[in-house]
């Protein structure tokens, strides 16, 4: 029988068995900070593109509320004219003034009510996102703005219901809807875009209240100062809140972002 001798494979240093290990952690390192850089650069990416949509949608409502703004000033002016008129001017023979005053004050709601978009807030907030926001200044004002919105939007449901049940009851009872189709049916216009160009005109249909000998002077004038406090009342709280914090997180996400 042939007897085959064994090969003798000669015994590593502890020295190799260091620099394998070197090698395998320096590998695993490695993979481990690339996958760390790349996720810092998708949160960062991803943070860059929610303050982008963020600001867009911030720039929007400042604009909106902006023209909002402009109509409650033109509004209240309206308000306070017929506050005045309803206490000691003629009922039974309004004058050409008094139709555009009324128009201004009692028809037109919409465009002076503000109603803030919040999709992407709504985004950062339900989604979790707001972490990719690194900036503690940037955190607090979306906090706050959020609570802005929320105190907004209760008034704008108070100034609402306020409406509603004061002054469309008022317009029912008194409105003359022949003077209101004959001044509207030629028009296709947004209503207050055809307000603008019927004050401008000068040629104004008298208004005739339904009933005036009934017409309660003391109500009428008290309604319409109470709407008018409340008009001014958003105004300078809520929504001066509201602009305020918008126009602070615009140059919080330009500073943080390097947004225009």
């Amino acid at each position: 029988m042939e007897v085959h001798a064994h090969t003798h494979t000669a015994r590593k240093k502890w020295t190799h068995y260091l620099w394998e290990f070197l090698m395998l952690f320096l590998a695993v390192f490695c993979g481990f900070l690339a996958e760390y850089q790349l996720e810092h650069k998708i949160e960062k990416d991803r943070a860059k593109e929610l303050a982008s949509s963020f600001y867009a949608e911030l720039k929007s409502d400042s604009a909106a509320l902006e023209t909002v703004q402009v109509f409650r000033v033109r509004k209240y002016a309206a308000l306070k004219y017929l506050q005045n008129y309803f206490l000691d001017s003629s009922i039974s023979h309004c004058s050409d003034k008094f139709t555009v005053e009324l128009m201004y004050g009692y028809f037109t709601f919409s465009p002076s009510f503000f109603e803030p978009g919040d999709a992407i807030l709504d985004q950062l907030k339900n989604s979790g996102s707001l972490r990719y926001f690194k900036s503690n200044e940037l955190q607090r004002l979306t906090g706050d703005l959020s609570i802005a919105i929320a105190n907004l939007r209760k008034r704008n449901a108070f100034e609402e219901v306020f409406y509603r049940e004061n002054i469309w009851p008022f317009l029912i009872k008194y409105n003359d809807m022949k003077w209101y189709d004959s001044i509207t049916s030629k028009s296709k216009e947004f209503f207050v875009s055809f307000l603008k160009k019927y004050e401008q005109t000068g040629e104004h249909l008298q208004f005739h209240f339904d009933k005036p000998e009934n017409f309660d002077r003391k109500t009428a004038a008290n309604t319409t100062g109470v709407y008018k406090i409340i008009l001014k009342g958003t105004g300078d709280s809520q929504y001066k809140v509201y602009d305020s914090l918008n126009s602070k997180l615009q140059a919080a996400l330009r500073k943080e972002y390097h947004l225009k």
